[in-house]
């Protein structure tokens, strides 16, 4: 995939978050109450002014991209309820993922989802 670093996907991110990419990114020094926020029972992307905690506007680049959430790794590989995997039709850039790539990508992300609705009740005691 070639990235414009166009900033859509960064822009009102609902990136929901394993438990690994909380440990990896609070083990770099951010805060998780910082870049955290909770919808439901599945701790997401916190965004701030609009765009995702992480990502800057100016800059147009992301300020963890080394530790980047692994749906952020996947993205435009999505999962609509009701279609399935899919590529983002926000991304502008969608069209340079190969086949190959969409079904890479969708079989990790169907592990990711499995992984972190197990992770739910465990997140919810730490709170």
């Amino acid at each position: 995939m070639h990235c414009l670093h166009c900033g859509k996907c960064c822009h009102r991110t609902e990136m929901e978050l394993s438990l690994k990419d909380i440990q990896r990114l609070a083990s770099a020094g951010f805060r998780p109450e910082d870049f955290i926020t909770v919808h439901g029972d599945v701790p997401r992307l916190r965004n701030v002014n609009g765009w995702c905690y992480f990502y800057d506007p100016f800059k147009r680049r992301c300020k963890a991209y080394k530790l980047r959430p692994l749906g952020c790794r996947i993205y435009p590989v999505i999962y609509v309820e009701g279609e399935g995997f899919t590529l983002d039709k926000l991304c502008p850039m969608r069209h340079t993922v190969s086949e190959k790539e969409f079904k890479l990508k969708a079989k990790t992300l169907k592990k990711l989802l499995a992984k972190i609705d197990l992770e739910r009740k465990a997140f919810l005691t730490l709170l």
